[in-house]
């Protein structure tokens, strides 16, 4: 099994040393990361990413939470997208700390829902 992009970022924010590499034990604990537990990740990197202005990864994140929305699941996922599609346009005006606030706030109602971290 091999790790998608999300978890290979994820797992190096997470647990990558001083030359971003990720253990080998740690690696196949990415591995065993549920969906839902590979969002509230990815939500964490985007906030990180929005603390340190990384615009390029602040769009990266949101490229791959768009991708990973199910639009079959009634209309809940289209107003997730509305949302990271504002955030997307927070980001493009430089509001950083106004997206952050809104992925927070998903992260937190995510982590809730699923009892994560």
């Amino acid at each position: 099994m091999t790790m998608t992009a999300v978890q290979q970022i994820a797992a190096r924010k997470t647990y990558g040393g001083g030359d971003n590499t990720i253990p080998g034990y740690l690696e196949q604990e990415v591995l065993l990361w549920s969906p839902e537990k590979i969002t509230l990740k990815t939500y964490d990197l985007f906030i990180v990413s929005a603390k340190r202005k990384d615009v390029r990864r602040m769009n990266r994140v949101l490229a791959e939470l768009i991708g990973a929305l199910n639009f079959e699941h009634g209309d809940l996922p289209q107003r997730i997208y509305r949302l990271y599609e504002y955030c997307q346009s927070c980001v493009a005006q430089r509001r950083y700390d106004e997206a952050a606030g809104i992925i927070q706030e998903l992260r937190e109602t995510w982590a809730k829902t699923f009892e994560l971290e």
